[in-house]
């Protein structure tokens, strides 16, 4: 899609990725959590897209047991639009598929119905509410599940 390509997230990519962060959500994560994050390769899995050399979004996820909890897809504002959300959940479900992990789930501000949509396209479904979930405004969370990877 559109020339962009998914590899794995590194540490020389935090600069860019806290960046991302800052401009797509309330309370970003701070450098040593994502360092922790992408240190602890045996129970995360982080992908990053680029676009002409350029970091543009970034996707992780927690493997617990047989699960997958996906802990952040981000795309860079001036880069919404082509496709890179798709591609980076794509990554993460064929992650899942190599890892023999069944199910996956997320949280997704209830406010945020283009990320939703994002999910029902890949199969996620809503199955239940996490109430005041968000810090900054105490906002619910959908808990949404993808069975059957």
């Amino acid at each position: 899609m559109n020339d962009i390509e998914i590899c794995s997230l590194k540490l020389e990519h935090i600069d860019r990725i806290l960046v991302i962060d800052s401009l797509c959500f309330p309370t970003p994560w701070s450098r040593k959590s994502l360092e922790k994050e992408i240190e602890n390769s045996e129970l995360t899995k982080y992908v990053i897209a680029k676009k002409s050399g350029i970091v543009i979004g970034y996707a992780g996820m927690w493997i617990i047991l047989d699960e997958g909890h996906i802990t952040n897809i981000a795309v860079h504002p001036e880069y919404r639009g082509i496709g890179a959300g798709s591609l980076l959940l794509e990554a993460l479900i064929e992650i899942c598929k190599i890892e023999f992990i069944k199910s996956m789930t997320l949280e997704v501000r209830k406010s945020n119905i283009r990320a939703q949509n994002l999910y029902k396209k890949y199969g996620f479904l809503q199955n239940g509410i996490r109430k005041g979930y968000y810090r900054d405004n105490k906002e619910d969370a959908l808990i949404m599940w993808k069975y059957d990877i």
